[in-house]
């Protein structure tokens, strides 16, 4: 199994220019550049899916729960060359494909259509059946969410299914940046361990240590991976 995909078109350094180029009153920035980096380590070095192999059935599934702060996503896509960067002025306004919110009827590599809290994890799981159910074992299913995602129940049922089921496809990347209502006990990760998956935690700017974890075998387990970021940065 290789980690690798066609090579960027941009680089990391494109990245504050690129986000720069969104403006607008509703950009929620804390939402996305907190996911900035673990977005930066998929696409660049992880997801085996390009621009040529968006509707590959063998591809790679990404799918941004946390649509809610869409720029560091984006951003991303672009400097990747799934859309031109010219599209990026026009975030949010009328007519344009880049919605507060990402469509996946309108966006290049998008997968689902997300934003509203809770949804991107069952759907994740849906994937992996789906994937199974057509006897497609090889393609992996990633799935970011928010810590405070986990404030509502069907992302717990997600979890509590997933684990048992054996499912070793699914990876979710849990952005902890401090804003859930609810402490769990023993933390996020041990949220995930108790049902049975495999968890590593991780400082979410650090691109090795990332990369470490995204890669890491679980084998006959689904994979989480506890991104933690400062929200002051």
């Amino acid at each position: 199994m290789t980690w690798t995909t066609d090579p960027a078109t941009g680089t990391y350094d494109d990245m504050n220019r690129l986000m720069s180029l969104m403006t607008g009153d509703e950009k929620h920035g804390p939402a996305a550049t907190s996911t900035l980096d673990a977005l930066w380590v998929l696409y660049d070095r992880v997801l085996r899916v390009t621009p040529r192999t968006v509707d590959a059935p063998d591809r790679d599934r990404f799918l941004l729960s946390k649509g809610h702060g869409p720029m560091a996503y984006y951003a991303v896509l672009a400097a990747h060359g799934f859309f031109g960067e010219e599209l990026l002025p026009g975030f949010g306004t009328y007519g344009s494909p880049l919605g507060h919110h990402p469509d996946r009827t309108l966006v290049p590599g998008v997968e689902i259509g997300s934003g509203s809290l809770g949804h991107g994890l069952p759907l994740a799981v849906g994937n992996v059946l789906g994937l199974r159910a057509q006897g497609l074992t090889d393609p992996r299913v990633w799935v970011l969410i928010g810590d405070a995602e986990l404030d509502e129940g069907s992302n717990h049922e997600a979890i509590a299914y997933a684990g048992p089921a054996g499912l070793e496809q699914l990876h979710t990347v849990v952005i902890d940046n401090a804003s859930a209502s609810y402490a769990r006990p023993g933390g996020i990760a041990a949220r995930f361990e108790v049902a049975g998956w495999s968890v590593a935690s991780v400082d979410g700017r650090d691109h090795e240590a990332l990369f470490e974890t995204f890669t890491a075998p679980h084998s006959g387990r689904p994979r989480a991976v506890v991104a933690h970021v400062d929200p002051k940065q």
